[in-house]
């Protein structure tokens, strides 16, 4: 399955025409960002749908959704790394969007077996959880396999490939971009084309069928057309084999506080934007979906204002956003306001490439590993919201109080901002 066009290439060959490469790695951005918050999206109305005879238990079942989703991250970052120093770049891709396509095959035979089998269930006591609910979990988890695939590729690739004009941290700024371009439209891709704007009362799994088919069909395409696409490979970022890795991956302090900071950063980012929709359901505000939609669409404004920002450095930005991100969710909690709530999407825009960079910083050959283990702090985006979850439930549905989790996450990433990100000289390797 190796793509025998792939070349190799050096970080600084100024001779190679990464644009291309470049354009395609932003595009599959926006694929992540848009799979990634269609999957949370789906808690509220499933919730309705699925967890009715759930009793006091319906949020936590329904944050699994997203717990099953980013439980992929620590599971597969690895075997992304394995796949590119053994495939190399292009060839992941390929897999990691094979792999994608399986996983929405599953969300299409859950939706089918809701439809046709609706009384299949497992029964505790009292409460009733429906199979088709639990296939969904999987096609979750499958499908986030891919997505953290894809990203192993997606970040080291943008953070090196020589693009004229840029900096690292501007081209993750831009593929973040892409990224919250998905994410922006896909709360109204569930809301309004996969459930046509009905009410939650009226909602069905059968909505789902259409959608996913032809969501399986388009990424099926595109994992045959990646084959025939020349993406320059970046060997230096990668052990191919003539290189000893000599140290643990563990032993950069700043990769290791930074993968923290990514379990904090992710967990906080994914409960707002998981469960800020349940935050409105509960307050009865009549469109959650814009609420939902002015979060991402912060995230959107906000990296591509990032992405201008080439002499700002990394570490200024993220103590910024870190503090003002603070600020917004207090005021939130203070006032029981979810917009207030929302525009933390602005601050947390471009933490995801600052953070990056920051780790990274100096790791040469062990950047592709580094990027694989970086994986492992997206967990965070599996823990928190269904901690979060499970708070509400405890709390007797009442989500404000919950959001102080939120503000934890931040004051991690602003230490990791001032002191934790500050290599030692000795874990330099370039």
């Amino acid at each position: 399955m190796k793509n025998n066009n792939q070349t190799n290439t050096a970080i600084g060959d100024a001779s190679t025409n990464f644009m291309a490469a470049f354009l395609t790695m932003v595009f599959l951005f926006f694929v992540v960002g848009f799979l990634t918050t269609v999957n949370t999206q789906f808690q509220a109305p499933l919730k309705e749908t699925f967890l009715q005879d759930m009793g006091a238990f319906q949020n936590t079942f329904a944050t699994l959704i997203t717990f099953s989703w980013f439980l992929a991250y620590p599971v597969c970052g690895g075997l992304g790394s394995r796949w590119i120093n053994k495939f190399g770049y292009s060839s992941t891709l390929v897999r990691g969007l094979a792999v994608m396509c399986m996983g929405l095959v599953l969300f299409l035979v859950s939706a089918l077996g809701a439809s046709f089998f609706p009384d299949s269930a497992i029964r505790v006591g009292e409460l009733s959880l429906p199979v088709a609910f639990l296939v969904f979990l999987l096609g979750s988890f499958v499908t986030g396999g891919s997505v953290t695939v894809l990203q192993v590729v997606l970040n080291p690739y943008l953070a090196v490939c020589n693009v004229p004009g840029t900096q690292s941290v501007q081209r993750l700024a831009i593929g973040g971009s892409a990224n919250s371009i998905g994410t922006t439209i896909a709360p109204y891709f569930v809301s309004g084309l996969v459930f046509g704007g009905v009410a939650a009362s009226d909602i069905s799994t059968d909505m789902l069928i259409l959608p996913f088919a032809a969501l399986a069909g388009i990424i099926a395409i595109m994992a045959i057309g990646m084959r025939y696409i020349n993406l320059p490979d970046i060997a230096s970022t990668r052990d191919v084999g003539d290189a000893r890795v000599e140290r643990s991956i563990w032993s950069f302090r700043h990769l290791t506080l930074g993968v923290i900071a990514i379990f904090f950063y992710v967990g906080g980012e994914v409960c707002i934007g998981a469960n800020i929709t349940m935050y409105a359901f509960e307050q009865s505000l009549g469109d959650a979906a814009l609420i939902t939609t002015l979060y991402w669409g912060g995230l959107l404004v906000g990296r591509l204002a990032g992405s201008t920002l080439s002499t700002v450095p990394p570490r200024a930005q993220l103590i910024t956003t870190a503090l003002g991100a603070t600020v917004l969710i207090i005021a939130a909690i203070a006032l029981d306001n979810p917009y207030i709530l929302a525009a933390t999407g602005l601050c947390h825009s471009i933490m995801w490439g600052c953070i990056f960079t920051l780790a990274v910083k100096g790791l040469g050959k062990y950047t592709t590993i580094a990027s694989g283990v970086f994986m492992i702090g997206v967990f965070g985006g599996a823990v928190l919201p269904l901690l979060q979850g499970v708070c509400a439930d405890m709390l007797g549905g009442a989500w404000r109080q919950t959001w102080w989790i939120v503000v934890a996450c931040e004051a991690f990433i602003l230490f990791y901002a001032l002191v934790g990100s500050r290599p030692r000289k000795e874990n330099l390797v370039d």
